[in-house]
């Protein structure tokens, strides 16, 4: 079983001028990450705009990811919704022989009660052949995993090995780290508050921004696991703005703007998101500018 301990970059999903994909731009993503010393790779998270993506696109996509990758980095498949019984379909027809982990986002407008997000999740970890990551982000599905829930998950089933927790809340994350079972591995999904967690006892982060800043993000977070605060600290408080910049009109706006400026990709994304305003472009070539790090 694969330990994912570390960083690992939800890898976007880059447009061509006509906003079909660019198997060329993934292919530099992916060696940049690679060479920027993450420990993992995540193929079609939200990050990805997968939703906006076709069947046979996201067979490109991790075909394209696989083929650049050459087996170098343990890779973890998102595979989720908010239909139960269609994630159990997609598991059951899914070839996941190249994949360590799926990771499972908790199902979103539907709001399902606690029991609801636990019974969803034990069909996933009963038909899933490869361990389970939950992925918790009530951000963006309007219903919170509480820790309770996650912990009752983790000691029911084994192959449940982990939580990408992106709630934003220091104290939920440090409620999960107290009471988890010693398999499961709480990782940060909330760029801004990584190494907070890997202080208290995390496992690391399946960032946005490391992916644009592989080398800094995670030799931070490996400062931070190694006990070297002051080191780490340091990364993390010059990485502070450009992770305010990424967000500040939605994900992967803002990390494609930065694909852009360093020359990896086109900035495009697909409707209903729109490209990054030119003042926030210019906001992160300005940071880039000026960067301590080399780039």
């Amino acid at each position: 079983m694969t330990n994912f301990v570390g960083t690992g970059v939800a890898l976007i999903t880059p447009f061509k001028a006509d906003l079909s994909v660019d198997t060329e731009a993934l292919t530099r993503i992916v060696n940049y990450v690679i060479e920027g010393g993450v420990e993992y790779l995540v193929v079609l998270g939200t990050t990805a705009e997968s939703a906006t993506l076709s069947k046979q696109e996201k067979e490109l996509v991790k075909q394209t990811i696989s083929e650049a990758n050459k087996g170098r980095l343990p890779m973890v498949l998102g595979v989720g919704s908010n239909d139960t019984m269609s994630v159990v379909e997609e598991l059951r027809n899914t070839d996941l022989s190249e994949y360590s982990a799926i990771l499972s986002v908790s199902p979103y407008y539907n709001k399902p009660t606690q029991e609801g997000i636990f019974r969803h999740f034990s069909m996933i970890a009963e038909n899933s052949p490869i361990p389970v990551i939950l992925y918790n982000v009530p951000g963006r599905t309007a219903s919170n995993v509480l820790p309770k829930t996650a912990i009752k998950l983790a000691e029911t089933y084994s192959n449940i090995i982990g939580i990408k927790e992106a709630a934003g809340d220091i104290v939920q994350a440090m409620r999960l780290l107290k009471s988890k079972p010693k398999h499961f591995q709480v990782i940060s999904g909330d760029d801004m508050i990584t190494l907070p967690m890997v202080l208290a006892g995390g496992a690391g982060v399946i960032s946005v921004i490391g992916q644009g800043f592989p080398k800094e993000f995670s030799g931070m977070v490996r400062e931070g696991l190694r006990g070297n605060i002051d080191v780490a600290n340091t990364l993390h408080y010059q990485l502070m703005d450009i992770v305010d910049y990424i967000f500040e009109e939605g994900n992967p706006a803002g990390i494609k703007a930065v694909f852009e400026q360093l020359g990896l990709c086109s900035s495009g994304v697909r409707l209903p998101l729109v490209a990054a305003s030119e003042t926030l472009k210019e906001k992160i070539a300005n940071y880039i500018s000026v960067s301590q790090f080399s780039m």
